[in-house]
């Protein structure tokens, strides 16, 4: 089957579309990559979404990016579908809140995650039948929606022989483990903790939205470590709880990258600092020995690779899903469009040990072309 998966992360660079041939062959997915393309959203979009975002905001903007987003994912898979047609769209949708925690609310203990993009308007548009709403089947299974990726991240990584670990870094980082041999049900997976959110926040807001990102990590090469400020910040209860976990916008966003400028330290400083932060929670939570697979838009910070291959326990190595064969930049649409096939084949697409939902769920809506 050919699948289209789309996906618009936490950083809000804009819409990466992914197709790929998905064959069931001796009892495995075997998952094949024909087209990767990416549409960045334009300035007035991404600042929108950047508002709306963790925010109490006016419903009226919500509905009308929800349909706009509609429009700009359609307009991305038909440039993406120029030269093949999938049979299938597996859409993410921009996620505007989620908590993975349950909270008290109007007497309830309730959990909560938004994805916003109609798909109804990107069904219409294509003429192509569209699976969305991945997370919200899992919530309410009891799970927290996230991370989803870490189903593909075994399909893709897993050996009987390897020892593997699949990190993705995107604005929020996460870590798939996959031990040789482990069973889908056995894989433990969770968000690590901010990618590149803190980082592009910081640069986003010092330069006045002039620059979105830390380019190959040069102002962090130029900076100074903050050593207290890096203390404090690895000192956030989230990194002492155990998964299932995970972790967004609201936790380490627009807010937290406030504290950090509210400290006075200097903006060259705080970009090595945040970056740092990134490096080191990530080597945190790497086993030793492990066979790391990277991908995700923070593979390409040079100095965050350099920092995180240095801090690495005893034996582990990292090296880019592209040595794999997988651009590391369209392996999350990749993650989706495998959710969809799941979802038409009628087949789960959590992984309970992951999320901590009460069992296997399908996951996803339709929306029939």
């Amino acid at each position: 089957m050919i699948v289209a998966g789309v996906m618009s992360g936490t950083s809000l660079d804009g819409i990466d579309v992914a197709i790929v041939d998905i064959r069931r062959q001796r009892g495995r997915l075997r998952v094949v990559p024909i087209v990767f393309e990416s549409a960045r959203y334009p300035k007035a979009v991404r600042e929108a979404l950047l508002a709306v975002s963790n925010a109490m905001t006016h419903t009226a903007t919500i509905a009308r990016l929800h349909f706009l987003l509609g429009e700009l994912y359609a307009e991305a898979i038909q440039r993406a579908s120029r030269r093949i047609t999938p049979d299938l769209i597996g859409m993410h949708g921009q996620t505007i809140f989620h908590e993975g925690q349950p909270v008290e609310y109007m007497g309830h203990r309730v959990r909560s995650t938004l994805q916003i993009g109609e798909a109804a308007v990107v069904a219409e548009r294509t003429g192509i039948r569209v699976i969305s709403n991945f997370r919200e089947r899992d919530v309410a299974a009891g799970g927290q929606g996230a991370p989803l990726v870490p189903l593909a991240d075994y399909l893709l990584f897993a050996r009987e022989d390897a020892n593997r670990a699949a990190l993705n870094i995107g604005g929020i980082a996460n870590i798939t483990l996959l031990p040789p041999g482990v069973a889908p049900e056995k894989v433990i997976a969770f968000d690590i903790g901010p990618g590149n959110m803190a980082i592009d926040e910081l640069v986003r807001q010092r330069t006045d939205g002039q620059k979105q990102f830390d380019r190959n990590g040069a102002i962090a090469r130029k900076g100074k470590l903050h050593e207290r400020l890096l203390a404090a910040m690895l000192g956030d209860p989230y990194f002492k709880m155990n998964p299932p976990k995970s972790t967004g916008r609201e936790r380490f966003g627009r807010e937290f990258v406030n504290g950090l400028i509210a400290t006075g330290v200097s903006f060259e400083d705080l970009i090595a600092t945040a970056t740092e932060f990134t490096a080191r929670s990530i080597a945190l939570a790497v086993p030793a020995g492990v066979e790391l697979i990277a991908s995700g838009g923070g593979v390409h910070n040079k100095w965050l690779m350099q920092r995180l291959t240095e801090l690495l326990p005893k034996g582990a190595t990292l090296q880019s899903s592209a040595e794999y064969g997988i651009d590391p930049d369209a392996k999350e649409a990749i993650a989706f469009a495998v959710l969809a096939y799941q979802f038409a084949k009628k087949q789960p697409g959590n992984l309970p040990s992951v999320t901590g939902a009460r069992r296997p769920v399908l996951l996803g809506k339709d929306s029939p072309a």
